[in-house]
């Protein structure tokens, strides 16, 4: 019954490409999405995998869940240096830092949209021994391919928001079908795992793979010196002294970037030192947000623009690269964790809380529900539910300085409590591979 469901799937995804063509062409021409990688996507014609090493296929969506792979990626290395490693990514910017973060011994490539002579094609040509699917990508054919080659499949770091666990219950039958083929969860929290075991009550098969709590490994990846290498080289970058109050704005989303502005343009009066860092979730909005600081007035900066030989200071810096927010989050005094505000439901708000960043988020956070109530618990973050509350936030870190400091101290501290999930997560993907398993010797 896999061949049918899998044509199923395609007519149903050929039927939505149609739909969605023109929306893909007008956004390839005017945004230069959706250009790249059409072999692979379309063809399965990823990189072939040469020899009879065993090897994991690890796949992440877009920038997050790439960065989030980095921890794992060094433990298999460690404990199995002899394992291949591929990584794949769906969107343009997760290839683009892929590449810089694990091209060095590691192939990386697009991964092929859902169709099934795509995936199909992709299977024979990397022959994986596992499947690792980050947070939740439950692609059917792709699930199903992989099986159908002898892979095991898991999803690490597993989440369910509100609405996706919402939009699944709608088709449940189908989900329980896709969920039956997964050989592990491992999820970051004991709701997530009722959420997964619920969609699965559908089917009365007995050997269904487990469900694990493992906690996020978005705690192991997050660094914690702010004297890393990185930061340090940023720092010196930016021109940040000793005596600056950096006040950094990260994976924001409109309006927030205009009351960020606002907030600064008033404090800034009465806190000379005071400098903002902003870096909005999306780079197709750089653009914009630098439109919102030319008729803002404010001194500002292009990260793409600093002099590495001048190190000026600016008031006001743009970051308008990929994949370095993790870093400047340790040059930071304050921090806002940004689409809380809007209908995003929040950013990850563990990376400023590792480095002792005094942190504050909007109400909207459903994204982190647990990791958000885990850190209001610990008194170790700040809800703002508006500008206003946005604003005395700021302005209280920066009369109050042992207040932010104490805040940023035990988000710190909460975060060290926290540790551990990517050694539990490689423990149960060895678990899961055994240690009879024949690696490697699958036809291509």
């Amino acid at each position: 019954m896999i061949r049918p469901m899998m044509w199923l799937f395609d007519a149903v995804y050929l039927l939505l490409l149609i739909v969605a063509a023109p929306f893909i062409v007008w956004a390839a021409f005017t945004k230069g999405k959706y250009r790249d990688g059409y072999r692979a996507k379309l063809l399965g014609l990823v990189p072939r995998r040469e020899g009879d090493a065993p090897c994991i296929w690890l796949h992440a969506v877009s920038v997050g869940e790439v960065n989030l792979l980095g921890a794992t990626i060094k433990e298999i290395a460690k404990r199995h240096p002899g394992f291949e490693i591929v990584i794949s990514t769906t969107t343009r910017t997760g290839y683009e830092l892929a590449c810089r973060k694990y091209a060095d011994g590691h192939s990386v490539f697009y991964c092929p949209l859902d169709f099934s002579w795509a995936v199909t094609r992709a299977m024979q040509r990397v022959r994986p021994d596992l499947l690792v699917l980050a947070e939740l990508e439950l692609w059917p054919n792709l699930i199903a391919a992989a099986k159908q080659h002898g892979a095991r499949v898991a999803i690490i770091n597993g989440r369910l928001s509100d609405n996706s666990y919402r939009g699944y219950r709608r088709t449940g039958w189908l989900v329980s079908r896709v969920l039956r083929q997964v050989d592990l969860i491992a999820a970051q929290d004991d709701s997530t795992a009722e959420r997964f075991r619920t969609l699965r009550r559908g089917t009365a098969d007995p050997l269904l793979g487990r469900v694990v709590v493992t906690g996020s490994l978005k705690y192991d990846g997050a660094e914690t010196d702010r004297s890393n290498p990185k930061t340090n080289s940023l720092r010196n970058l930016a021109g940040f002294g000793p005596e600056d109050r950096v006040w950094l704005v990260g994976s924001t989303q409109s309006p927030e970037e205009e009351m960020a502005i606002r907030i600064y343009s008033s404090l800034s009066q009465h806190h000379s030192n005071l400098r903002l860092v902003m870096v909005p979730r999306h780079p197709e909005r750089f653009g914009e947000v630098a439109k919102l600081l030319d008729d803002s007035e404010l001194e500002w900066c292009r990260r793409t623009q600093l002099d590495s030989a001048l190190r000026l200071p600016h008031s006001v810096l743009l970051v308008d690269t990929v994949g370095e927010l993790g870093s400047w989050w340790g040059t930071a005094t304050i921090g806002f964790v940004g689409g809380s505000f809007g209908g995003r439901g929040g950013q990850n708000m563990i990376e400023p809380a590792a480095y002792g960043v005094a942190t504050c988020f909007g109400p909207n956070t459903w994204n982190f529900r647990d990791i958000v109530a885990s850190l209001l618990t610990a008194d170790a973050a700040e809800v703002v539910a508006d500008e206003h509350q946005l604003r005395e936030f700021v302005a209280r870190c920066l009369n109050e300085p042992e207040y932010a400091r104490a805040l940023g101290r035990r988000a710190q501290e909460f975060v060290a409590t926290q540790l551990g999930a990517t050694a539990r997560t490689m423990d149960l993907l060895e678990e899961l591979l055994g240690t009879d398993t024949t690696f490697g010797n699958r036809a291509a």
